[in-house]
């Protein structure tokens, strides 16, 4: 079966359109001490159903290593104190940051949440810099997606104004 990858970038903060706020109310938190036993589990949750692979071998110390990084950052949405999705943001590129890993957890799916928390965690793409003095305010935030990933993923990012680069497929 063939995998198509999806490459897409916002180049202006400007660009955000931001999606309505859920029925219910979402909190989003910056997990600001790095733990690789909670990221582990995010990555593993959301990811379970859409096949991320790529960090399953990671060890406790990958974990803390990636994690302990100027400008990475986990944001995470909680409904009533339960965590329901996250966006995981990697400003460590000059000039620019990585929307690396983006869900919901199983049980949030379909709730009307996914646009505003996409929506919330692309805003803190855009101010990352001043979370971390040294580091050179974002130009482009940008991900990608595939075909392996969620049947809606593509359209809720291109609805919050990203644009399509790239496109492969392997």
């Amino acid at each position: 079966m063939t995998l198509t990858t999806w490459y897409f970038e916002m180049r202006d903060r400007t660009e955000l359109a931001a999606a309505r706020a859920p029925a219910e109310r979402v909190d989003l938190v910056r997990a600001e001490m790095p733990s690789p036993a909670f990221s582990r589990f995010l990555y593993t949750t959301v990811g379970g159903e859409w096949n991320w692979t790529d960090r399953l071998p990671w060890t406790e110390a990958q974990w803390r290593e990636y994690l302990e990084r100027p400008g990475v950052e986990t944001w995470v949405g909680y409904v009533r104190g339960t965590p329901a999705g996250f966006a995981e943001l990697d400003g460590t590129s000059p000039g620019e940051v990585e929307l690396a890993y983006f869900g919901l957890l199983p049980g949030f799916i379909g709730r009307g949440i996914g646009g505003h928390l996409l929506s919330e965690g692309i805003a803190r793409a855009w101010t990352l810099s001043e979370r971390w003095p040294g580091l050179e305010a974002p130009q482009r935030v940008w991900g990608h997606t595939c075909t392996d990933d969620s049947p809606v993923a593509l359209g809720n990012y291109q609805k919050r104004g990203f644009k399509v680069y790239k496109t492969e497929e392997s």
